[in-house]
This record gives structure tokens, C-alpha cells and sequence, in this order.
């Protein structure tokens, strides 16, 4: 047990939306990617999505309520980069902090109560000593940072996802815990041998995020990564992992192709929910999609889980 965990009831986690949801017993339906879809709507290449919650909030708000009205559950805050160390590299740090509570209003804007809200908090990019220069705690005050002004946002709860470092993952863990007094999810992304680039096996992730003992912990994912196909044998592993936590699911939409100069992503909405049966039957509770994925793959994969 790791005495930086602190064992506690709070506030947030009584009548909290996502909770409530949880407690169904059909599979919740997350939503689909957001960088991808503001890249066809004309974010500019190597352009942060973040900087649009700002520049362009009706293009952000667009893309949550395309995947509302397609049925969506739980949405995503576009968020996922707006970290101070993340943004420091193009000389945006200070902004760091106003886009991811702007993320969180503008999500919270689209659901209306409707679904509920994941504040999307990603890797930085670096690496942690000795394999980069990044410390242990600079890297948690970024990430406490980001989770609380996802939290002054109103998020109904924190999602760190993408990671592909275990102790990285563990860094955020640790920041948003103390920082917020959120529910907070897990994802990693694994490649189709189910072992994420530094070579994080699916048991792994789930053993040792488990073995936290952290009630404020709610979910368990893959995301990113491996398309729906590949899923399949990682959301078996991965359910088959969990002994306590429900498991989340959002891949890619197949890889990437250029047609064109346009990036395709292969996995047509149909395929996608075709593969979705499959993590379902696994034992899968939220699934969704990631780069590539539209609100048609949303819709394809609401008859899935709605009928």
C-alpha cells in the first residue's frame, strides 16, 4: 500500500452523474475523438486542439453535441494537452491552466446535464529521470495544475488517459488525488501484444492500479493505439485483469492511411460496432472511440449498446 493515497469518502463521489451512470446495468456509451475532428474542421496542423476552446468554441462545442445527439453517455473535455509542461514547448505554459477550465466549461455547455463530463488530462511527452529530464515533481504540479482547473470547470470527474508509462500514469495519479476530490479513471494504450511502448502489460496496469485501494478510483481503460479489432483481445485481458474495477474501452478507428493528402482511418462505423459486441462480451461497461472515430462510429455503436 503507498502512503501517498489518501483513503477517503468525499463530497464529490455522493450523487455524482458519472456514479450514477455506473450503476446501470447496460454498458455506457462514451464519445468519440476530438482532435481528429477539429482537424477536418480546419485546425490548422501542429496547432494544439486546446488553444480552440478559445479561438474557436463553437467548433468545440459542435463536435461534443454531434456525439450527444449520437447518443453519448459521457464526453470528453478537449483537454487532453492543456498541461503546463505539455503547452511550455510552443511558449504556452502560462496558458495552460485558463484552456483546460474553458475545456471543462464548454463540455459542461454541450452536455446541459445530459451526460456527464471527463476532464481529459494526457502525458506530457517527456520522459521521467533517469530516462528524461522530467522529475517527479515537476511532473505532478502540472498535472495538479490541469486537474484542478479542470475541477473549477466542473467536471464531473478526471480521466488520465494515453499514458504509456506506468510510473508517469502514477505521477498524475498522485497529483489529482490531492489536488481534487474527483472520481478518476485510468487509461493506458497498448499495442495489439497488449504492452504499451515501455513495455506496460495489460496485468500490470490493472494489478497495480488495483492494489492502490483507492475508492476514488473508477474505472479501468485502453484506449488509443490498437484499433477495434485489436480491442478485442485487450479488453478480454484487461477484464479478466480488474477484480474490482469496471473497464473502459476507446480505440482507434483502425490506422491511419494518407488518401490524397487527407490522414483515413480504416475502420468503417459498422466494423467498429461490430468489434464492440466483442469487448462487451468480454465484460467491457463504457465503450467509445478515439482518433479517427466520428459521430457516426458513435451512432453505429449506440445500437450496440442501447438497441
Amino acid at each position: 500500500m503507498l502512503n501517498w493515497i489518501c483513503f477517503r469518502k468525499d463530497q464529490r463521489m455522493v450523487g455524482n452523474l458519472l456514479l450514477e451512470l455506473l450503476k446501470h446495468k447496460r454498458p455506457l456509451l462514451a464519445d468519440g475523438a476530438m482532435g481528429t475532428r477539429l482537424l477536418e474542421m480546419g485546425l490548422p496542423s501542429g496547432t494544439p486542439p486546446e488553444l480552440w476552446n478559445e479561438q474557436a468554441p463553437d467548433a468545440v462545442l459542435q463536435v461534443h453535441k454531434s456525439y450527444i445527439e449520437a447518443g453519448s453517455d459521457i464526453i470528453l473535455t478537449n483537454s487532453f494537452g492543456a498541461s503546463r509542461r505539455k503547452l511550455a514547448r510552443l511558449g504556452l505554459a502560462d496558458k495552460a491552466a485558463r484552456l483546460a477550465r474553458r475545456a471543462a466549461e464548454l463540455a459542461k455547455e454541450a452536455a446541459s446535464g445530459e451526460a456527464a463530463v471527463l476532464g481529459s488530462i494526457g502525458p506530457t511527452g517527456e520522459l521521467l529521470k533517469p530516462l528524461g529530464k522530467l522529475t517527479l515533481k515537476e511532473a505532478r504540479e502540472s498535472y495538479a495544475e490541469q486537474a484542478q482547473a479542470l475541477a473549477q470547470g466542473g467536471v464531473d470527474a478526471l480521466i488520465l488517459e494515453t499514458f504509456f508509462d506506468l510510473e508517469e500514469l502514477k505521477a498524475a495519479l498522485v497529483a489529482a488525488l490531492q489536488a481534487t476530490d474527483l472520481p478518476i479513471s485510468c487509461s493506458m494504450t497498448f499495442g495489439a501484444g497488449g504492452k504499451t511502448m515501455m513495455g506496460v502489460s495489460v496485468e500490470r496496469f490493472a494489478r497495480e492500479i488495483e492494489t492502490l485501494g483507492e475508492e476514488r478510483i473508477i474505472l479501468l481503460g485502453a484506449n488509443c493505439g490498437a484499433g477495434p479489432k485489436e480491442m478485442e483481445a485487450i479488453a478480454e485481458r484487461l477484464c479478466a485483469a480488474a477484480r474490482r474495477l469496471p473497464v473502459l474501452t476507446k480505440p482507434n478507428a483502425g490506422q491511419p492511411k494518407l488518401v490524397e493528402d487527407r490522414t483515413v482511418y480504416e475502420a468503417s462505423p459498422r466494423d467498429f460496432a461490430e468489434s464492440a459486441r466483442s469487448w462487451i462480451r468480454a465484460g467491457v461497461k463504457v465503450v467509445g472511440g478515439c482518433c479517427g472515430t466520428t459521430a457516426e462510429h458513435i451512432k453505429a455503436l449506440a445500437k450496440v449498446v442501447k438497441g
